[in-house]
């Protein structure tokens, strides 16, 4: 059957308790279309048409090896999300969780009721913040020039070693603290999560990165914790501690996530 408008399935941002028409104002979905509330159960999912032509199973299949597409993607798939969890407790969806229809959306949020609606419990009222830590250079222990005989070239590795082992006593002084920061500021949080460091090409810094640590935090206690990553800063000096967000919480709902349901093209 043929037909002078494009195939488009339903692209899932998030599910929410309930969302004010004044929170979608002005923002736009996936493929620039307008967002959209589909009721389920007593939870509602946020989504927006997107055209199957670049957003079906094979074409997101391709599509998600274009790493310009999927940032660009990923970029408009956030700040539907960033907007709703400003507004109240979103369960973000996975990145590329596409529908057939709204009655496939609606279907999802009934069989998945319990699960999405105990996360939306637990994140109401908090808000995810990461603290992110830096190796500073030159705050460890400096070790003492080595002597010895040997010559000039003996010298010279007797030099490279003690760069060496000072750089790796430095590596571990900054792992200590971090590891010790962490868990000080997960025993504040709700809950906690420590990701993996970010490389240099992607954090930015010139330091390596030692922490990315991960904090739900209880909106009325972010000046305390505020507070307290000030504190273990000042009495860390081996590393550097930036907090940033708030962030949507994809720390604390990767295991409430709707799976994405495959999508084909009509034929």
């Amino acid at each position: 059957m043929s037909t002078t408008e494009p195939a488009v399935g339903v692209w899932l941002h998030g599910v929410v308790g309930a969302v004010a028409p004044d929170t979608l104002a002005g923002l736009t979905g996936i493929a620039g279309t307008l967002l959209r509330p589909v009721a389920g159960h007593g939870l509602v999912g946020v989504v927006s048409d997107a055209p199957l032509a670049e957003y079906g199973e094979e074409a997101l299949r391709r599509n998600l090896e274009d790493l310009a597409w999927l940032e660009r993607a990923a970029r408009a798939h956030h700040a539907v999300v960033d907007a709703l969890s400003r507004a109240g407790a979103v369960v973000p969806a996975r990145l590329a969780t596409v529908y057939r229809d709204d009655d496939r959306v609606a279907r999802s949020l009934a069989e998945r009721h319990d699960e999405l609606a105990g996360t939306l419990a637990r994140l109401t009222g908090r808000q995810e913040w990461g603290v992110k830590g830096y190796a500073v250079p030159g705050a460890t222990p400096r070790t003492e020039e080595p002597t010895g005989g040997g010559g000039a070239g003996a010298a010279y590795l007797r030099r490279r070693r003690a760069q060496l082992t000072a750089r790796e006593e430095g590596q571990r002084i900054a792992a200590d603290a971090a590891a010790t920061v962490h868990g000080t500021l997960a025993g504040y949080a709700v809950a906690a999560r420590r990701h993996a460091p970010q490389d240099r090409r992607l954090s930015g810094a010139p330091a390596p990165m030692v922490l990315n640590g991960a904090y739900l935090i209880d909106r009325d206690g972010l000046a305390a914790f505020s507070g307290l990553v000030g504190a273990l800063a000042d009495r860390h000096p081996e590393i550097r501690l930036e907090l940033t967000g708030p962030w949507p919480p994809y720390s604390f709902v990767a295991e409430a996530n709707p799976e994405p349901q495959p999508v084909r093209e009509p034929a």
